[in-house]
């Protein structure tokens, strides 16, 4: 059975105790939760891969109390502190390459000669990775290509039994994975993921962000980036215009769900913040109540592709993405 923990001190200095010894611990950011573990000890970081089924190729973003112990893994361009000073403590995930002296491991890199880095948001994180004070790295806390948790209950859904415990800060506020830029090569800033950080905004400190090809399913270059992924047991239809009677949907907007069996509103008002905060858990819940109602699929009303909707679309795309084979879910992958 896995721990649950609450975020009291002791709470606080048990998880943090559990991470030094090279134990997993899922914790909440502002973000997702995240499965957390000591990114410099490669078996605990095997660990991770083992308890969410995931590709080994697929680097880890490894987390930090502050700026400054984040730069002592990397090699920090002035855009980088920039970036820092802007968004630190918050949903940004850089990349920078490696410095010589760099404790993480080749594993949480992928063997890399870049790191993903990034300084997460809220009192019981930020008191816990100071507890611990190392790198730590943390993917979230699902199995590898499900939906990401965004509270304790849904750590628990997906890992009781495989992870040492979940320390419950409370359901996540921004609800969608933090943005990953690249600025590896400051002249060239790219956007790998969209997440917490908005387009927007990036482009008011870095000017041209520049775009990758998101549907390439290559190993990549950062977390998040697999074209299948975030994904409920039933098949999710985009952009769609109506509902068959044996869809849930997935609502955003005032539009009347008329036809559905089953609905989520991810915001009434169309509110993106608070349709990215739902988001994950109106996919999961949906998924549930689907499977028991015997539902062929998941209907996605269409999202505005500005703001926040660009991290949602993102997610919602890759939910959709045609499945490759998984392993059996009690062997690693």
């Amino acid at each position: 059975m896995t721990n649950l923990l609450d975020a009291s001190p002791s709470g606080l200095q048990t998880a943090a105790r559990i991470l030094r010894e090279g134990g997993l611990v899922a914790f909440g950011t502002e973000t997702v939760y995240g499965l957390g573990g000591d990114a410099t000890q490669p078996k605990t970081v095997a660990r991770i891969f083992e308890a969410k089924n995931r590709p080994r190729f697929n680097p880890l973003i490894s987390h930090f109390a502050d700026a400054q112990a984040a730069f002592t893994q990397v090699v920090a361009n002035p855009l980088a502190h920039k970036l820092a000073e802007a968004f630190w403590p918050g949903p940004l995930t850089l990349i920078l390459p490696r410095a010589p002296h760099s404790t993480v491991s080749d594993l949480a890199a992928d063997g890399l000669p870049t790191l993903a880095v990034r300084v997460p948001k809220g009192k019981t994180v930020q008191a816990l990775l100071k507890l611990v004070a190392r790198p730590i790295a943390a993917p979230s806390a699902n199995r590898s290509g499900r939906i990401s948790p965004s509270d304790a209950a849904h750590v628990l859904e997906e890992l009781d039994g495989r992870i040492d415990a979940v320390l419950d800060s409370g359901p996540c506020h921004v609800g969608v994975e933090s943005t990953v830029l690249d600025i590896s090569n400051p002249q060239r800033p790219t956007l790998l993921r969209p997440g917490g950080i908005t387009l927007e905004a990036l482009q008011a400190v870095c000017g041209t962000v520049f775009m990758p090809d998101t549907h390439v399913d290559a190993a990549p270059a950062s977390p998040g980036r697999m074209l299948s992924h975030y994904a409920p047991h039933l098949p999710v239809r985009l952009n769609a215009t109506d509902v068959a009677p044996d869809e849930a949907l997935l609502a955003f907007g005032n539009a009347s769900p008329k036809g559905a069996a089953i609905y989520w509103n991810l915001s009434e008002s169309g509110n993106l913040e608070e349709a990215a905060a739902r988001l994950f858990t109106g996919l999961r819940t949906l998924d549930k109540l689907g499977q028991t109602h015997h539902l062929r699929g998941i209907a996605v009303q269409p999202i505005p592709h500005y703001g926040l909707g660009l991290a949602i679309q993102d997610r919602l795309n890759r939910a959709a993405a045609p499945r490759p084979a998984q392993p059996p879910e009690d062997l690693p992958a």
